[in-house]
């Protein structure tokens, strides 16, 4: 689940401040919120993913019980410390202007991710991926401050442990790769979640191409 979160205080209605905060849920994720006012009283509004424009399922909750769903965007909820949340209402795009503009103007940009496959259990990128590392290349030169994760990922044959340095080793390939083709390597992290994240779920020791992945997150 990937949440843009964002906060601003404004000046309610009724003369106090409260903080107003907007989440921008990642499509087809089923994001939970609790309702925890900072200042006593908070806003909490659903935008559009700010890539794709669809958006996301939230649940806001209470401490003290209850909930409520927000499945539109722009659709919001008051929350005030001790109580439940509120009946859902809907912004107009000049409210959140108005309320969020100054908290979306300066949000940083979503993060954009990539995966590369290898052929067969070699370090190898398939020429699909190859191609593709040349536009993560071309992408991570266009932000301004950019930030790079590199996680490598296996199937499920051989140990635990052994996926977890195979793993490694394919995320460290990548992480050379773009480095040689002239990134600075203090903005690229590496990690390896070997066979624990799946993304096509198999039996122990099952061959799967798909599950033999590195991503690469870019912030």
């Amino acid at each position: 689940m990937r949440l843009v979160l964002a906060a601003l205080v404004v000046m309610c209605a009724c003369g106090c401040y409260c903080v107003a905060r907007i989440v921008q849920p990642s499509p087809n994720a089923n994001a939970v919120l609790p309702a925890a006012p900072r200042s006593g009283r908070d806003i909490i509004a659903v935008l559009p993913h700010p890539e794709t424009g669809k958006v996301g399922h939230l649940i806001v909750s209470s401490r003290v019980g209850g909930s409520v769903e927000l499945t539109d965007t722009r659709t919001a909820v008051r929350v005030v410390s001790g109580q439940t949340p509120s009946v859902v209402f809907r912004f107009s795009e000049s409210q959140i202007q108005q309320l969020f503009g100054d908290a979306l103007g300066v949000r940083p940009p979503a993060p954009h991710h990539f995966l590369l496959y290898f052929t067969g259990g070699s370090n190898q990128l398939s020429p699909k991926s190859e191609r593709l590392l040349v536009e993560i290349l071309a992408f991570v030169k266009s932000r301004s401050v950019p930030d790079v994760t590199v996680i490598g990922h296996t199937d499920t044959t051989g140990t635990a442990q052994a996926n977890i340095e195979l793993g490694r080793n394919r995320a460290t390939v990548i992480r050379d790769r773009l480095v040689a083709a002239g990134l600075d390597g203090s903005i690229i992290s590496v990690a390896s979640h070997g066979e624990a994240d799946l993304l096509v779920r198999t039996p122990d020791n099952t061959i799967e191409p798909k599950n033999r992945r590195v991503e690469v997150s870019v912030r």
